[in-house]
């Protein structure tokens, strides 16, 4: 009996194993929390792998817990963007199911950067966490409380799921 449980769970095992970036045609989608100053929100993002290294996606978020000291409408917290994704984690080589991945993105607020990173329990599930900071700002003037949500520092966490 404990040869068949041993068995059991080394089979069990490897089909646990999940991979977090396979390159052209790949797909993620995280689902998660955005943290800021003044505000937490809600983050999401879809990735499309474009080689074996590299890929592009969109970004959407929206902050809800805004601090009373701002009056920010829909267009101060709504936020989208175009990104680019250099998907590192096979070049590191650190484990197979976890993706580091430095990249830009272009926004309705600014121009960024954003370091993030995956780790896959199994197949299709995993957790991330991703930082973003604007490098060029679309408004040089002094931002209101409202113009900053969504056009400065940002720490995300959340899920993600692979899609294919």
């Amino acid at each position: 009996m404990k040869k068949i449980m041993m068995i059991a769970c080394l089979f069990s095992a490897y089909l646990v194993n999940g991979q977090a970036f396979t390159g052209s045609g790949d797909q993620k989608m995280q689902i998660g929390a955005s943290f800021q100053e003044h505000a937490t929100g809600l983050y999401m993002s879809y990735d499309y792998g474009l080689g074996e290294n590299f890929s592009i996606g969109v970004v959407s978020s929206y902050a809800l817990g805004v601090a009373s000291v701002t009056d920010a409408g829909f267009e101060d917290r709504f936020d989208v963007k175009a990104r680019f994704n250099a998907n590192i984690g096979s070049v590191l080589n650190i484990d197979e199911n976890f993706d580091l991945y430095p990249g830009i993105h272009f926004s309705l607020k600014n121009f960024g950067g954003h370091l993030g990173a995956r780790y896959f329990f199994s197949k299709g599930f995993g957790l991330f966490t991703e930082a973003a900071f604007p490098i060029a700002k679309y408004n040089n003037d002094d931002l209101t409380y409202a113009e900053k949500l969504n056009n400065q520092f940002t720490f995300n966490v959340g899920a993600v799921f692979n899609l294919n």
